[in-house]
């Protein structure tokens, strides 16, 4: 894995930042049409052999944030509509608050850092909502990702 990545010029870091930083179109078709000499396909077998989690995302992003007294944690939960995708596990039918009505997606229970001094935020970790395999419902997740910020010591979040 590191070899095609190597050989890509592309690592998991350069996959975090664009999730991050691309809101709105976060295929990895988008993410090949802004690299040099890296295709979709490169990246899709990449993909395929990396696994990443939210411990990886608070590698990337805890040098980044700027805490604060008044900052505080948001939850939220999104669904990635994949309308077009017959094929993926995680797909399953879910009320899209985006689309007002229910979807075809993935669902994702995000934990955001907000800073509301320099009105900055990040996101700290998340859980994929897929309760037929993990028997969890969404308010399960958002308990969980609070016991990780207040008792992991890796956090080093000032809550209060």
């Amino acid at each position: 894995m590191l070899i095609l990545a190597n050989r890509m010029n592309f690592s998991y870091i350069d996959y975090c930042q664009y999730l991050l930083n691309y809101h709105t179109n976060y295929t990895i078709t988008n993410l090949a049409n802004h690299l040099e000499n890296v295709s979709h396909d490169m990246i899709n077998r990449y993909l395929k052999i990396e696994k990443f989690d939210s411990q990886d995302l608070w590698i990337n992003v805890k040098k980044e944030i700027i805490t604060n007294t008044e900052g505080y944690l948001i939850f939220d939960d999104t669904v990635l509509n994949k309308k077009h995708s017959n094929k993926i596990e995680l797909v399953r039918r879910q009320y899209s608050g985006n689309e007002h009505k229910v979807v075809r997606g993935i669902g994702i229970v995000n934990c955001i850092y907000f800073n509301q001094t320099i009105e900055q935020f990040w996101l700290i970790d998340y859980r994929i909502y897929d309760p037929d395999s993990d028997k969890k419902n969404k308010i399960d997740h958002v308990e969980e990702m609070i016991l990780c910020v207040v008792n992991n010591k890796n956090y080093h979040l000032r809550l209060c």
